[in-house]
This record gives C-alpha cells, structure tokens and sequence, in this order.
C-alpha cells in the first residue's frame, strides 16, 4: 500500500512498523507532528514531556530497561537536551534508540538557523540524513538497526524541508520487537568519572566500526552519470543537487553522514573532475572532507544562511538566474504575522503597552508577537524560558546602578511549565523585586494547540492531573499572586496597578482560552461558550482609531469615510475594542 506522508508523518510509520515501544517529545516546529502521528498507534506509548531534556531522559530510561525508543525536537530544543544526549553517547543503549532533530533552516520558526549535524559529531554518535519521505520511514528502522548492533544512539536529522514536504511512501506491517531483558551493569550505565573513562576508550573503538559500517553501507551510494561533475551531497539538498545538475553528474548520496565515509568520498572524488560539495547550512561535510586533503568546491560559492533551494544552488555554482514571473514589488502589501481576532494575549500586551519606565522580556510562543506594532510591548527574546531568568538579572543591574526601572516578564503557561519554573525560583531565592506574567491561554498553541501538563488531557487523549499554576507559584515562594481574565481591561489594569506598586516579587496569571482552541467542558464551565461578534456604530464613531490600535485583525480603517469597521469573519466578539472605544460606538450582537 501506497500513501502521500510528510516527512514527519512517514518517521511516525517507521516508529510503528520498526517496533518502536516508546516516544516522548516536547512539541517544537518543525518536528511537532512526529509525535501526533505516533499517537494514535496505541502499541506505542507516546508522552508530551515538559521540556526536551526530560523527553530525552524518559526514553533513555525506557531503552535501558530494554525499549525501542524514539525521541524528537526541533533544533534549539536539543539545546535543552544536550546534557542527557552527550552521556548517553558514552553509555550507548540497551534497546535500540533514535534521537530525531528537526532543523529550521530560513528561521522558518525559530530563533536561529543551527545546524545539529555537529552535535551528532560533538556527542559522538551515528547519524543519518533522510531525504525524502520514504528514506523518513526507512531510516527509522535503520537507525534502531544501527543503534543495537553498534550500542549507540543514532540521530535522524531532518530539515523543515523534509519535515513537512509530502512524498510516495510504500508502508508495511508492524514488526514486534520484544523488550531486552534489563540487567545491572554499573560499569555501562552508572557514569560516574572513573566508569566514563572507560567508556569514552569504548567510544573511540565504536566510532572506527561505525565508520568502517559508513563505508560499506547502502545508505551512501553512488550514482555514475558523466564524471566531469561529481557531487556529494545529503538530505533535501540532494534533491536540489539533483534537479540542477540532472544527469550532467554523478552524485554520491550519503544518507549515514556521521562518520562519513571516507574512504568513499576519496574514490568518488578521484573518479571525477571537479567536485562539488551541496549541504544545508554549515561545512560539516566539506570541512572534513577538505582536512582529508581532498579538494571541493562548497561555502566558497553556495551560501550558509537561510534555507537552499534548486535557485540558489545553480546561481551560486553557475552564476544564471531562473526566469520567474515579474511583478511591482511597490504594490505588494506586507503581511507580518499578527496575533490573531480574539487572542487573549493581545488584550494583555495592550493594558502593559501603556506603562512607562519599564523593560520587557519576552520569551518563545505565540505571545512574543507582543513586541510588534502596534503593541511595541517586548524588549528581548532569547530562548524558552529565558524571560524570568532575564528580567531578574537586569532589574539586580539596574538596582546597582541607581536605575529606576521596573522589570516585567511574560512567558506563557507551556513555557512556564518548560523551564520557568526554575528562574522564577531564582527570583524568590535572590529577592529580586520582578513581575512575572505568566499568559496562560489553556494550550500549547504556537506548535498547534498540544496538550500540556495545565490542559488536564495527556498526548494520547487521556485524562490527566491539572497542574494548577497559582499553586505551583506559590510553592515557589511568590507571596504576592493574581490570576485575571485580560479580556476584562478594567480588571488587567488593576492587577498591572497593584503589581508595579509592590517592593517584592509578584505573579500575575493572564488566564483566558486561545481564541482558536477547542473548548473543553472544563473551558466552557469557566469561560462560557464563544458566541457573538462586535461591530461599529458609524453614527458613533468618531474616527479616532482607537480601536485600531489594538492591532486586532479583525479591525479595520475604512479611510474614504473615516470609520472604523469589524469584519465579523474573523471577529470572536473578545470585546476588547468595545472597552477602548471612547465613545461606546462598538457593541455585542449575536451574544447569547
């Protein structure tokens, strides 16, 4: 049976079919819909961890009680998980385990452009590149193939390309895999320094096999056409290679890219003329390639900032641009993504928008929207949970210098739950006189609306444990905390009011649903149900833009008569603007 996958869809196949025992992720784009198509196969149990690291550490747990395990992470998310994944490089495995890392070249999402093939390198583990959605599916059982012959974790690395690209998939049956018998082995799994000395000589030995395996293995094979060109290339920039050159070249596709196959590379480039080298983004292959004295071409012409693609490929190698389609740039409107009608955060960023004196950090969801117009209300983003941690270290800085200045964080519920905890911990351990905002819409909606460990469902539709966030602050140690509806301006006002007056460290929960998510009963018994859409009285309006300046979608300025307009498609009836509005010219209707 033939079916159309995404790439992420097909590494869920190969987890069922390759006899995969256990998943766990933390959502991230573009590797989310990993797990989500893992979830359904109920042979398989898959978890939604708080952060990666504890992902990461969950299926090793489960690979040395003798699982196949998978786990998956966009590229920044394996930052988190780097402390787990370099040890378990030493250790090696019991059952078979894979580590799936979705890069994001052209920051399609993200905060940075890395490239995790030298983490593979780094930790000292195998690697495979599939790229296309068969090779996803392939290269899963594979890698858990590789992982228990060579006791090694092994890295599936994918790009966004890859991740959500669509191709032919030829699917099978599941093959069931018994789970290995676990047996005490302290000198294997209890790294402490003296046993890690050993290991790291076991390590060194386990590399030079599994790069004798890279030489010999089908997964990096040639593709003899004229030989004035040869081409070494991996991943979705094979395919890019392949339909600029066609057949005026012959290509080696190397599929397990650490350690290469060097001994391969050497004859391939031996037989050809001129050698290219096409990867996505860094050198991680030319540069090994070029220490072994063979000469390429690579990142002296093809670019390492954002994402490759056919065009860029053959005017970087050729210098001829593809004709496309002309058109006035002048005229095209821009259109910066926004945080949608309705979004409860929106009505948060636009009461803490109108306070002055005050630095914000930001932190990684939907939220960070906040600090474009016409909100302007967000000074830094870094990376997931950096906010709190942030906010109080410059606010103790702005302390030593005599600055008056107030600190506000914002981070949102999945993120707290991420890694905010422990920085808010450090607020209350060091006595920083912070505000921290923890925007709780209900759902991990960045990555599309997961469950987290606040929504009461688990990955797999179960019901679950609450964790009730005001708890989980005041055990912390927070002793001033409000949770708020910030859909209510007048009571955000308050709760921001009451906060900047405080000498101490506060909380403030800015506690409304998503405006695009499912409501739950539990949602519904809290919130009510959605209903109703708010439109403009223009004999009231005064055309004074106010409501505007929301940055609300849904708003819009009809300037041939100077009123203001609701388009009630996209309106949710949040009734933010009706609380703006000087002159009480926006209502409710349709409200039941």
């Amino acid at each position: 049976m033939k079916k159309l996958l995404t790439g992420n869809e097909a590494i869920a196949l190969g987890a069922y079919e390759a006899g995969v025992h256990y998943a766990a992720a933390y959502p991230g784009t573009p590797s989310t819909e990993i797990l989500e198509n893992i979830a359904p196969y109920k042979e398989i149990t898959a978890e939604w961890a708080p952060n990666e690291k504890v992902a990461v550490e969950s299926a090793i747990g489960a690979c040395f009680a003798g699982a196949r395990t998978l786990t998956a992470m966009k590229h920044v998310g394996l930052n988190v998980a780097a402390d787990p994944f370099f040890s378990i490089g030493y250790t090696g495995v019991n059952g078979g385990m894979v580590l799936v890392s979705a890069d994001d070249p052209g920051l399609h999402s993200s905060q940075n452009e890395q490239d995790n093939r030298y983490y593979a390198r780094m930790a000292k583990v195998a690697m495979v590149e599939p790229s296309n959605s068969q090779e996803c599916k392939d290269m899963v059982k594979t890698a858990l193939e590789i992982s228990e012959k060579y006791d090694t974790l092994v890295m599936i690395r994918m790009t966004t390309r890859v991740c959500h690209s669509k191709s032919i998939v030829e699917t099978g049956e599941r093959t069931e895999v018994p789970i290995r018998e676990y047996k005490k082995d302290a000198q294997k799994y209890l790294i402490a320094p003296a046993v890690a000395k050993q290991l790291h000589i076991k390590v060194e030995q386990r590399l030079k096999e599994l790069e004798k395996f890279s030489n010999e293995t089908e997964l990096n094979f040639i593709e003899w056409n004229d030989k004035k060109i040869g081409v070494v290339s991996a991943g979705v920039a094979y395919q890019y290679a392949r339909e600029v050159f066609g057949d005026s070249a012959s290509y080696l596709k190397i599929g397990f890219s650490f350690p290469l196959p060097m001994e391969k590379i050497k004859k391939f480039a031996e037989e050809v003329e001129t050698l290219y080298v096409v990867e996505e983004l860094e050198p991680f292959m030319e540069e090994q390639i070029r220490a072994a004295g063979i000469n390429c071409i690579g990142k002296d012409k093809i670019p390492n900032t954002w994402e490759l693609n056919p065009d860029i490929v053959e005017e970087t190698l050729f210098g001829t641009k593809r004709e496309t389609i002309d058109y006035d740039k002048t005229v095209a409107v821009g259109r910066p993504p926004t945080l949608c009608a309705g979004c409860p955060h929106r009505a948060f960023y636009y009461e803490l928008s109108k306070r002055k004196n005050v630095m914000i950090t930001g932190d990684i969801g939907c939220y960070t929207l906040g600090g474009a117009e016409p909100l302007n209300a967000m000074d830094t983003v870094i990376c997931m949970g950096a906010s709190v941690s942030m906010a109080h270290g410059a606010k103790k800085m702005f302390e030593k210098a005599n600055v008056e200045k107030r600190l506000v964080a914002t981070i949102g519920d999945s993120t707290f739950f991420h890694s905010g905890m422990t920085s808010l911990l450090d607020v209350v351990y060091n006595k920083s006189n912070t505000i921290t905002c923890i925007l709780d819409n209900r759902i991990t909606a960045m990555t599309g609306h997961q469950e987290n460990q606040g929504t009461g469902f688990t990955l797999q539709g179960e019901t679950a444990k609450i964790t009730d966030i005001e708890k989980v602050v005041s055990a912390l140690g927070i002793d001033h905390i409000k949770t708020v509806n910030p859909l209510n301006n007048a009571e955000m006002k308050a709760a921001l009011d009451w906060a900047f007056a405080l000498d101490e460290p506060s909380v403030i929960i800015s506690r409304y649903p998503c405006a695009l998510k499912k409501y739950s009963e539990a949602d519904i018994e809290e919130f009510g149900p959605i209903s109703g859409v708010c439109e403009v009285d223009h004999e009231k309006c005064i055309g004074c833009k106010k409501c505007v300046s929301t940055g609300c979608p849904a708003i819009y300025f009809n300037k041939s008569i100077k009123k203001s307009n609701i388009n009630k498609v996209q309106c949710v009836g949040c009734k933010l603007c009706m609380q703006v509005c000087p002159v009480k010219a926006i209502s409710k209707v349709g409200d039941k």
